[in-house]
């Protein structure tokens, strides 16, 4: 029996967190772009708008180890890469912390301190960890899903931008309409009686990820793509704009959402649809401006043609 296409895949995974989460689609989507692009994603939005179910109900769909931090105000370095220490026999062993997973969830990440949001972020840059003089490896593949409460949540801090810039996307979740706040209803309500099935595995994630570096992206893309990013340098309402890995990430994500869609090329409409979600992160806004990062990106999109 054949496999599955990339877009088969796509509707089975989508089918089955629909089981869990109502509304969400194009939220999902973007979760699923991020782990084609095999970069890690911030899901940005209040408490109890779904950021962590959407998460756990994207693993749950995957043959994969899956594990889970929360960010708190003591969480320290150790708690997430892990720590050596003495056995009874007097050697040194090395215990391992919960990157050590294919899908890892951060949440409430701007609780923790700045020290252990550089170490978390450095790790997941790196793919690898490093304690007691060796440097070992993160398992393959490893993605992980960062969640955080707006700044004006109390507790949090800012992620500074050059961490938050190693996130591939950054996804702001929203309210639910009232239609699909009545579906989570129908859905908590029947929730026991559901159970969500394992679409694919580790290696099918890895075969997604190869399959999409195949990707063509025509350099007219590879233009409009370079030509936003300069626009976010220059705008006068911007401090900081997109930086290199912005254009990376375009590539990288414009190349998943075609696999995914079945296409065998990225399009400008792909970009345009991908450019909050890789943009708003990485632009520092001037307090004066009057705009909000959106609706600078909005303005950068509907003036490049």
């Amino acid at each position: 029996m054949p496999s599955p296409s990339p877009n088969e895949t796509y509707k089975q995974i989508l089918e089955e967190m629909k089981k869990h989460i109502a509304g969400k689609t194009e939220t999902i989507e973007l979760m699923l772009i991020a782990l084609v692009a095999n970069g890690h994603t911030l899901l940005e939005g209040v408490p109890g708008v779904a950021k962590t179910t959407m998460t756990k109900a994207l693993a749950s769909t995957i043959e994969a180890d899956f594990k889970r931090l929360q960010g708190t105000p003591d969480l320290m370095p150790k708690d997430i890469v892990g720590y050596t220490y003495a056995d009874s026999d007097g050697s040194v062993k090395y215990q391992k912390g919960p990157v050590f997973t294919n899908i890892l969830l951060v949440d409430e990440l701007n609780r923790a301190p700045p020290k252990t949001m550089s170490a978390l972020l450095e790790t997941l840059e790196e793919r690898q960890v490093s304690v007691g003089g060796q440097t070992m490896p993160l398992l393959k593949p490893f993605i992980a899903f960062a969640t955080q409460n707006p700044l004006t949540i109390e507790g949090t801090e800012p992620l500074p931008k050059v961490l938050a810039d190693r996130f591939i996307m950054k996804i702001s979740v929203d309210y639910p309409s009232m239609e699909e706040e009545q579906e989570m209803l129908r859905i908590k309500e029947r929730e026991e009686k559901v159970e969500v099935r394992k679409i694919i595995g580790t290696q099918d994630v890895l075969s997604l990820q190869e399959q999409a570096k195949s990707v063509q992206l025509p350099d007219e893309v590879a233009q409009y793509i370079t030509r936003i990013v300069a626009a976010t340098r220059k705008d006068i309402h911007v401090v900081m704009g997109g930086s290199p890995r912005s254009d990376l990430a375009f590539m990288q994500c414009g190349k998943a959402k075609a696999l995914l869609e079945g296409r065998s090329q990225v399009t400008r409409e792909d970009i345009k649809f991908l450019a909050k979600p890789v943009l708003s992160h990485r632009i520092a806004v001037r307090a004066t401006g009057g705009i909000g990062v959106h609706g600078i990106i909005d303005g950068i999109v509907a003036t490049l043609q």
